[in-house]
């Protein structure tokens, strides 16, 4: 499963320590991360409140779960901006 963990502090350093650890993850993608996290997974650069780039990369690379670290995205609406996507546009 190719996860999006969004996030770039200790906290999501600690959700990609453990993440990784799964064998149900095959690729872990932190963005925009940072350096620790780069061990455990592919840093990418994408803004936490850019939803739009976000949603591009998901589908662009098939991400299956995002996770979401930080409070600010939840407070500016990233879990109601990917619901008004239909589902058929968001997992082949």
């Amino acid at each position: 499963m190719k996860i999006l963990l969004l996030g770039n502090g200790g906290r999501e350093h600690a959700l990609a320590w453990k993440i990784a650890q799964s064998p149900l993850c095959t690729q872990l993608y932190i963005a925009p991360g940072n350096p620790g996290t780069a061990q455990h997974g592919r840093n990418v650069a994408l803004p936490l409140t850019d939803f739009a780039r976000i949603a591009h990369f998901v589908l662009d690379e098939g991400v299956e779960m995002l996770v979401v670290g930080p409070e600010l995205p939840l407070v500016r609406g990233i879990r109601d901006f990917f619901s008004a996507v239909p589902a058929s546009k968001m997992f082949r």
